[in-house]
């Protein structure tokens, strides 16, 4: 059996990510956010914006994967496959919304939070580790559905 490259690993997990439930994804990240921050203002102690937006962009990041590899059986035959390929290896497919979720938070981290280049890119990689982490245990949690939709 063939190995698969990196990029073959990306392009099928990019194809699962392709139907995933985004405006569900973005309704939920907004919201999370928005409610933290609001949270922050009405209870005693300072609110803080950066840890508001980054819980958003990590819960949209979460809801995506988990949503994307959901349901295996819909879309086409291309993203069938590729959702199949993610519940068979959700550790690899994971990889992909942590780094991204990462990518996100790196600006915000440095723009809100003014810790600098490297602490910022440190809080940025503990976000996406985080969201690695949570998308690998749910797409484990959805690896029954992969054996049902073939």
């Amino acid at each position: 059996m063939n190995e698969l490259t990196r990029r073959d690993e990306m392009s099928l997990a990019g194809a699962a990510l392709r139907g995933a439930p985004w405006k569900t994804a973005a309704i939920t990240g907004g919201a999370s956010a928005a409610i933290s921050f609001i949270m922050g203002v009405i209870l005693p102690g300072p609110a803080d914006l950066t840890w508001a937006l980054c819980l958003g962009i990590s819960l949209f990041s979460a809801v995506a994967a988990i949503g994307a590899v959901s349901k295996p059986d819909v879309g086409d035959r291309v993203t069938r496959q590729a959702r199949l390929w993610s519940l068979r290896h959700p550790w690899r497919f994971a990889l992909y919304p942590g780094i991204g979720a990462a990518v996100l938070m790196y600006p915000v981290q440095l723009i809100f939070d003014q810790e600098g280049v490297f602490g910022a890119a440190w809080d940025a990689a503990w976000g996406g580790a985080l969201v690695y982490l949570i998308a690998a245990i749910g797409t484990i949690s959805l690896k029954g559905r992969a054996k049902s939709a073939q």
